[in-house]
């Protein structure tokens, strides 16, 4: 199961992530539902982590400041290994490029992430060209053309639905 693999691996690699670990969690997957199955634990092991930087963890509860940030860089680097591991070079780079552009927003307290989350889980392992989209997120603030790609590949109501959860855990 796609949520014991993300707690049994932070387990497994520190006691401080096990001791972050929730009694309870939520096991609601956001983006996966969007990408190539082949993709789902990866990307929601990336978003876990940013979910632990900004938002609501769905597993974890860290102690302090300093464990979540240590530990959202945790699972972002575990997530890419597992979809490194499918064996996908272009979907490491969508995901690398994801996590940077996410950290850009977060920093000017810019919108967009979701529609950047949608379009690149996707997109994920298509060779979607996402660049230019990207690009007018990155420089105008306008997420427009990764949401419409996004709702292109996989439809209005799974878009709608990973938007809306991810809203409820970002905010």
């Amino acid at each position: 199961m796609m949520w014991d693999a993300i707690a049994d691996g932070a387990r497994a690699e520190s006691s401080l992530w096990g001791d972050a670990l929730k009694p309870e969690p939520a096991e609601e997957p956001v983006f996966s539902p969007l990408a190539d199955e082949r993709f789902a634990v990866g990307l929601e092991t990336i978003y876990e982590g940013y979910l632990v930087h900004y938002g609501t963890s769905r597993l974890f509860a860290p102690a302090d400041l300093d464990t979540a940030l240590l530990l959202g860089d945790y699972l972002y680097a575990h997530g890419l290994v597992r979809i490194a591991e499918a064996g996908d070079v272009d979907a490491v780079a969508d995901l690398s490029e994801l996590i940077s552009l996410c950290s850009q927003l977060r920093a000017e307290d810019a919108d967009g992430d979701g529609a950047l989350w949608a379009a690149t889980a996707a997109a994920l392992g298509s060779g979607a060209a996402l660049d230019d989209a990207r690009s007018a997120l990155r420089l105008r603030g306008d997420a427009s053309a990764l949401e419409a790609s996004a709702r292109r590949t996989v439809g209005d109501e799974r878009v709608d639905a990973a938007l809306a959860a991810h809203s409820g855990r970002v905010g």
